[in-house]
């Protein structure tokens, strides 16, 4: 009995080894697949072609002009005179206050003027008439300066009447609520009903102007220095003597059918960030650019017939701003290779240094390309269009 448990014993050590022994060599044996798999990539070929380099600047469309409609008068708003998000015109009657009890001031005020006036007739004659007996010596010089006082007096009280006669008509008047400029109103922020002060800190509505409209970017200091430089050589296509010809790209990526201008006069640099502002004014006959709407402002620059242009997924950047590719090598390895660009547009970064015409880089199937190991090449391209159209690797 003892001698069979023995046996039992050896045999499952044994079947345990072999477990044991089959694991680690499917782990040696996974891991040595895993070595030799090499990366797949796409290629693309250098060659220099016609290039039309830009500048992309990000920004933000603003209302040409906007006014915050307020009372100027307090009252009870009695009517709404406009559709919300509809056009007005300036001088467009939008809301009206309760006009009554400003009627009445002004009939009250138009009385006391009246009553005024009536009052400063007999003293006008007074005074006439004692400046004519004064000669004859039939009044004395005290009582013609006296019946001459009590006329400026009438006269200055008909004076203060009337004021407050044209003041209370003001006041009538500015009972009807109009809209300072024309452009688009926004939605109400009372309804009738609601009682509004004179000059109160909340806008009944906001009426914007959005035809032109601005869109705001920023940009350095020594940046807009280049900027006025190539405008004065004629690398930018102008507008005006101090402005240059844009387009505008949606954030959806959709240029906008209309071109603006954008003025390099009027900047002032920002003291803590060093940027400055700059605005494009843009033409929005449609109302197809809204206030805040992200968009980016383009400048196109001289053209580049010999351009080596390299897409802009394929060129890596460093946390310090070092850009590089992954040069294929005649022994068909990867080499990380540092390059300079400066400008280039939704695809390409104009490559200004460090590779040459018939250069091959990597321009998709990152994905385990390492320096210095091998590469399977799947697809080499001559053009670098081919990646953007028909079966190509998307953007």
């Amino acid at each position: 009995m003892r001698r069979t448990c023995i046996h039992v014993s050896t045999m499952l050590t044994a079947v345990f080894c072999l477990i044991l022994l089959c694991l680690a060599s499917s782990c040696v044996e996974t891991k040595q697949g895993q070595k030799k798999r090499i990366p797949e990539v796409t290629v693309l070929r250098l060659k220099a072609e016609r290039f039309e380099p830009t500048d992309e600047f990000p920004g933000r469309a603003a209302s040409m002009r906007r006014a915050d409609v307020r009372p100027q008068v307090g009252g009870i708003l009695i009517r709404r005179l406009f559709e919300e998000g509809s056009e007005v015109r300036e001088g467009q009657i939008l809301y009206r206050i309760d006009p009554e009890p400003y009627r009445s001031a002004l009939a009250e005020a138009r009385a006391k003027l009246k009553k005024a006036e009536a009052d400063m007739a007999p003293a006008r004659l007074k005074a006439r008439r004692y400046g004519r007996l004064r000669a004859s010596g039939a009044v004395s010089s005290q009582e013609y300066d006296e019946a001459e006082a009590a006329f400026r007096q009438a006269e200055a009280e008909a004076e203060s009447c009337r004021a407050s006669a044209e003041t209370a008509a003001i006041n009538l008047r500015r009972t009807e609520i109009k809209s300072p400029i024309s452009g688009r109103i926004g939605r109400s922020l009372v309804t009738e009903g609601a009682l509004v002060t004179a000059h109160q800190a909340e806008a009944l509505a906001v009426v914007q102007q959005m035809d032109p409209i601005y869109v705001d970017v920023s940009r350095s200091g020594l940046e807009l220095l280049r900027l006025r430089d190539m405008l004065e050589r004629g690398d930018l296509k102008k507008a005006g003597e101090k402005e240059a010809s844009v387009r505008l790209m949606h954030e959806d990526g959709r240029m906008y059918e209309h071109e603006g201008r954008i003025s390099f006069s009027d900047v002032t640099v920002n003291e803590s960030t060093g940027m400055v502002g700059l605005r494009v004014i843009v033409p929005n006959p449609d109302g197809r650019i809204f206030p805040g709407m992200y968009m980016r402002a383009i400048l196109k620059r001289g053209v580049d017939e010999r351009a080596i242009l390299a897409p802009r997924r394929a060129v890596l950047f460093d946390p310090k701003g070092q850009a590089s590719v992954f040069r294929i090598e005649s022994d068909g390895t990867a080499h990380q290779h540092r390059v300079e660009v400066d400008c280039g547009n939704g695809r390409f970064w104009r490559v200004i240094s460090g590779l040459e015409t018939g250069d091959r880089i990597v321009a998709a199937g990152f994905q385990g390309v390492r320096h210095g190991l091998p590469v399977r090449i799947v697809r080499e391209l001559e053009d670098a269009q081919a990646l953007f159209v028909g079966d190509g690797v998307a953007e």
